[in-house]
């Protein structure tokens, strides 16, 4: 009996937004059921369906798998590697990037929050966030306009919400990061999961 997924997302989330790219790569067929955070009410919904109480959280028929990170291995695996760099130092080099961008860049998450649409762009940053953002320029060059490995995998749909938070605030990178940042901004499948995300 084919297993049935069901994607809890909450609304304005960007952890959300990635799983549910990762799903969309993955092309496994789920259902989708949105969370409105920050509405009366909402601590109680989502205690019933995640046992962290954070969203996005994965349902696969009685498994529970909650968190963005755990989520995509677990959909790379079902979808046969197709999330990941088939080499395997390559695919410990995309895992790195995706852990490095799961626990850090806080500076850039707490200075500059997310928007669907374009912001204004601040007077002046501060030095934590430069260092970010020079950090994430240091990566980004290395792909040169492509996807991060040849392929659409992981690691562009996680990176991709970073892209997108930096440029609706007027922050564009040079070079061949640059390249990389406006090919992810541009990426049809994130342009649609963008358009169903602004209506969860």
């Amino acid at each position: 009996m084919a297993q049935h997924y069901q994607l809890i997302v909450g609304r304005d989330s960007t952890w959300s937004l990635r799983a549910y790219l990762c799903m969309q790569l993955a092309e496994l067929e789920f259902s989708c059921n949105a969370i409105a955070l920050g509405e009366a009410g909402y601590q109680q919904q989502l205690a019933k369906l995640s046992p962290s109480k954070l969203v996005p959280v994965l349902h696969v028929d009685d498994l529970v798998i909650h968190d963005s990170l755990a989520i995509s291995e677990y959909i790379n695996e079902q979808a046969l590697g197709k999330l990941y760099p088939v080499q395997a130092d390559l695919r410990a080099q995309a895992r790195s990037y995706l852990a490095e961008l799961h626990a850090g860049f806080t500076a850039i998450r707490q200075g500059l929050p997310f928007h669907f649409e374009k912001q204004a762009r601040p007077a002046s940053l501060s030095a934590e966030i430069n260092t970010e953002i020079a950090r994430l320029s240091e990566i980004w060059q290395q792909f040169d306009g492509c996807f991060a490995f040849n392929k659409a995998g992981s690691i562009d749909a996680f990176y991709v919400v970073m892209a997108l938070r930096l440029a609706n605030y007027g922050i564009e990178l040079e070079g061949a990061a640059g390249r990389y940042q406006q090919h992810l901004i541009s990426w049809p499948l994130f342009q649609r999961a963008i358009n169903s995300a602004k209506q969860w």
